[in-house]
């Protein structure tokens, strides 16, 4: 079952991303350690799974 467009960006402000805006259904989010991701999609819609993968890499790298 897909994750939501809404819980992925959860994930990645719990990570400490901070959403920069974006215009329509499009949002940048930006980690304090230079770390860049864009997501669209209206926050009720199911995740692409390109769009999980996206996210997953990005929570990784600032772990690290």
């Amino acid at each position: 079952m897909p994750k939501k467009i809404r819980e992925l960006i959860q994930a990645l402000e719990k990570s400490g991303f901070v959403n920069r805006g974006g215009k329509g259904s499009h949002r940048n989010f930006k980690h304090d350690q230079g770390i860049h991701i864009l997501l669209s999609g209206k926050p009720g819609v199911d995740a692409k799974p390109y769009q999980e993968d996206q996210v997953a890499v990005a929570i990784q790298k600032v772990k690290k």
